[in-house]
């Protein structure tokens, strides 16, 4: 009799560690299903009179006002979308004039733009000139030269990031994807103290053509790729000094940061590698993305990396473990020559589509 109770109570005790584990395994895929990327819509935003191409290439998203700023360069407007109506207001009065690009004149006119307290900063490669936007009334204020005008493409403004610690916006010029080197190797500095004035403030010397960027305000650390070595540098933005520099990959684009734990994303040219701050610039993960990768983001509010490719006409979308490694992936169908993407609120992303002329909004579905 003994032993059939002490058989009995080992049963017992079996069945309840299988209970015990049936139920972590459920948690655990629950857990798993909660942290999947969401499956997402594209929805197109034609931007007014666009008429097929336009000569798109940096966009900036505005957390506060919820809006998505567009230099649209060959139609010498800044259209600037409301993303809880998709309304779209032009702010007009940029010049477009024929810039040489690979032997060819093009039409050029704002081409980069960044967000700063209460106003945008606009660069412009026809005049090469960084002008001020009230961040209220959307008017065009004040100019300043980025560089000399007529000194090309090399000279002219690429890049544009306002850098909240200092209240500096910062510059790089050239355009080193399409073989165009920076005319001067360093990054150059603004003091943008009020807000709406804009002065020469210095500059970081680089021992290359600075492609892509990011800020770590937490940190205060600037991100940017040196083109011609394949490296990723962060610079102390309040010393003004380089402090690590990585090997990356070859020809590296763009640049995005998780500020909360310490990883640098690269876009290479179809990847996008995670680079381990707190250890050295080690390579931590790697995440496919397809040919034609540029300018990619990462969402501090979702946890979320964005990365386009333009040849592989698709937007991946990945969140990343503790480690540096992608642990769900989803992958949006765009169109050919659609790249560079931004972040917005909720979800959702926003992509040029210069080919067409649009904006591509990735909305998750069901939300």
């Amino acid at each position: 009799m003994r032993q059939k109770k002490e058989a009995m109570k080992r049963q017992a005790s079996g069945w309840f560690v299988a209970a015990c584990a049936g139920s972590l395994v459920l948690v655990i895929a629950a857990m798993a299903a909660s942290q999947a990327v969401p499956k997402y819509q594209i929805k197109k935003l034609p931007l007014p009179d666009a008429n097929g191409f336009v000569m798109l290439d940096y966009i900036a998203y505005d957390p506060a006002a919820r809006r998505v700023w567009v230099p649209a360069g060959n139609t010498g407007r800044v259209d600037v979308i409301d993303t809880a109506t998709d309304r779209m207001t032009a702010v007009e009065g940029f010049p477009v004039a024929e810039v040489e690009l690979r032997g060819k004149p093009r039409k050029m006119g704002p081409s980069s733009v960044a967000v700063g307290d209460g106003v945008a900063y606009v660069g412009s490669r026809a005049d090469s000139q960084v002008c001020v936007i009230d961040g209220n009334t959307l008017k065009k204020g004040e100019c300043v030269a980025f560089s000399p005008g007529g000194k090309g493409m090399g000279a002219a403004p690429d890049g544009l990031i306002y850098i909240h610690a200092t209240r500096e916006l910062w510059g790089t010029s050239g355009a080193p994807p399409i073989g165009i080197a920076a005319a001067e190797r360093s990054i150059k500095i603004f003091s943008a103290n009020p807000p709406n004035h804009l002065s020469p403030a210095g500059k970081v010397p680089l021992q290359g053509s600075a492609e892509g960027y990011a800020v770590d305000n937490t940190h205060g650390r600037f991100y940017t790729n040196l083109e011609e070595s394949g490296q990723t540098v962060a610079i102390d933005v309040k010393k003004r000094e380089v402090v690590s520099t990585w090997r990356s990959c070859a020809d590296p684009s763009g640049v995005a940061v998780d500020e909360k734990r310490g990883f640098v994303f690269v876009a290479c040219s179809d990847h996008v590698i995670v680079l381990d701050s707190a250890h050295g610039g080690q390579v931590a993960g790697s995440v496919p993305i397809g040919e034609g990768v540029d300018n990619i983001d990462y969402s501090e509010e979702n946890g979320l990396l964005y990365a386009a490719a333009a040849e592989a006409a698709r937007l991946t979308i990945a969140r990343i473990d503790d480690q540096g490694k992608p642990v769900s992936v989803t992958v949006v169908p765009t169109t050919k020559g659609t790249r560079s993407v931004v972040a917005g609120t909720g979800g959702a992303a926003y992509l040029i589509d210069p080919l067409n002329g649009n904006i591509l909004k990735a909305e998750p579905v069901g939300r």
